[in-house]
């Protein structure tokens, strides 16, 4: 399920597709949303803005403690930023009437073949920019690792590890073309609309099941 890869004859995938199979949407991650959902940029940036705060406050107005503790968080969410961006540079989500594939990884690039027939439900995480997450619950024994997926994976399934789509633009469009798509190879599944969480950076809706 799992292949590395050194060439790419097709965009996103490790080989040409197999005759009669098609492309039916690609896509890849939105940089900064995936900056501040994965690498949680934001949180980064609140948390030493408090200690520049209280290093200015303890310090006594000394200019070089404060200005340090500042640098170090400029340094760390660009860091993280510079992250994401390689991430998401990496990453090319390629749905076909067949599977959904994860080419995902910077220094080292992987392919993740998932057949449709396999995923159980896909769950939809909106966000109201119009970007969000969809997770993939994959059926039956699989060989996916939670370390080998991040940050293309569902948080906290660990055990289980979900694939994710993450921080992809029109997410609630295509996780319904990816729900459709999976019903088709999976008819005795059910098709259920989204609920859309009021939380939605932390919560999901079904899409499909199986």
């Amino acid at each position: 399920m799992i292949t590395e890869y050194d060439i790419e004859p097709v965009p996103g995938l490790p080989a040409p597709l197999p005759r009669g199979e098609r492309i039916i949407w690609q896509g890849k991650p939105q940089w900064r949303q995936l900056a501040r959902t994965a690498f949680h940029t934001r949180l980064v940036a609140v948390y030493f803005t408090l200690l520049t705060i209280a290093a200015a406050i303890g310090s006594g107005g000394a200019l070089f403690g404060t200005a340090m503790t500042a640098a170090s968080g400029v340094v760390c969410v660009g860091l993280l930023s510079l992250l994401a961006w390689g991430t998401a540079r990496g990453a090319v989500y390629t749905l076909t009437d067949k599977r959904l594939v994860l080419r995902i990884g910077i220094a080292l690039p992987k392919c993740i073949n998932l057949p449709l027939t396999l995923v159980g439900s896909v769950d939809l995480a909106p966000r109201a920019d119009g970007t969000g997450d969809v997770a993939l619950h994959v059926t039956g024994a699989q060989n996916l690792g939670y370390v080998a997926l991040w940050p293309h994976a569902r948080p906290w399934k660990l055990s289980k590890p979900q694939p994710m789509l993450r921080s992809i633009a029109d997410a609630d469009k295509v996780g319904a073309l990816i729900a459709r798509m999976c019903l088709s190879a999976n008819p005795q599944g059910q098709l259920t609309p989204a609920v859309v969480p009021q939380q939605a950076d932390h919560g999901y809706g079904e899409a499909v099941a199986a």
